[in-house]
């Protein structure tokens, strides 16, 4: 356990000794708060509308549903564009400085370096997720949003991200160029992103026998769809079942393709 926190802490010490933690925190930070401000705006004007008996809509407003799910799905559509920046060093840059080698020779396992780089990256993900947290914050000061959806959000979030984290560090592992690694990384998550649009249109693709088995298998794994219930504070187990054994499978992968690079030399 001792050599994978060592791991995690070099890796998070590297992504604070380069530009990249400050730059993806702080671009997602500047992006989230445009969000926030302009369903904020939405949302007081739609209060406003509501106490001057002008609103068309429901006769009151809940801010978790209107407000902060709305906003935290927003705030998931960053995470294609942020993550991979995170995600793209972890063995591009290994291979790149020729410390692989040292790194697979050295009296620690494959499976702890594995899992030293995935909680580093994590770690500095959920950095990220706490910037959110103030801006959610805010609205405990004027308002009264109910904890337990958040607290559950938060955990969905983090397990959607702990995807992502595990698939940028397979296609990392595939290349020595980090600008190589996260463009492959982010066409991988674009697909991930819409392979439930693609289940929409499987029956019109394979007609009415194949089109309703092809869609049931594309929805379930639709990366984001196990992510709605955890939106509506809900926790089921098949979906955490669903991001753990993604999560399990992605680093299975990403240690196989390592696995591969000591046989290659």
């Amino acid at each position: 356990m001792s050599n994978i926190l060592a791991i995690a802490q070099k890796e998070i010490r590297a992504y604070f000794a380069s530009p990249i933690a400050y730059v993806v925190i702080g671009l997602f930070s500047i992006l989230f708060g445009v969000f926030y401000y302009t369903i904020l705006d939405w949302f007081v004007k739609q209060g406003m509308q509501m106490a001057m008996g002008m609103g068309m809509g429901p006769q009151s407003l809940n801010v978790n549903e209107q407000m902060i799910r709305p906003l935290l799905g927003n705030a998931m559509v960053l995470l294609l564009f942020v993550l991979p920046m995170i995600t793209m060093r972890t063995y591009a840059e290994e291979k790149r400085s020729g410390t692989m080698e040292l790194l697979l020779t050295s009296p620690i396992t494959d499976v702890q370096i594995l899992v030293g780089k995935f909680l580093g990256a994590l770690s500095l993900y959920a950095a990220m997720l706490g910037v959110m947290l103030v801006y959610v914050a805010v609205l405990f000061a004027f308002g009264t949003p109910e904890w337990k959806p958040i607290a559950t959000a938060y955990l969905g979030l983090l397990l959607f991200g702990g995807c992502f984290v595990s698939v940028g560090m397979l296609v990392s592992s595939f290349t020595k160029n980090q600008i190589v690694a996260g463009m492959m990384t982010f066409v991988v998550f674009l697909l991930l992103w819409v392979i439930d649009w693609l289940a929409s249109s499987a029956t019109g693709l394979f007609g009415t026998s194949a089109g309703p088995v092809v869609e049931e298998v594309l929805n379930y794994l639709s990366i984001t769809q196990h992510f709605d219930d955890f939106g509506k504070g809900i926790i089921d187990t098949k979906h955490l079942i669903f991001y753990v054994s993604f999560i399990t499978f992605g680093l299975f992968l990403t240690a196989r393709s390592v696995d591969s690079e000591r046989w290659r030399g």
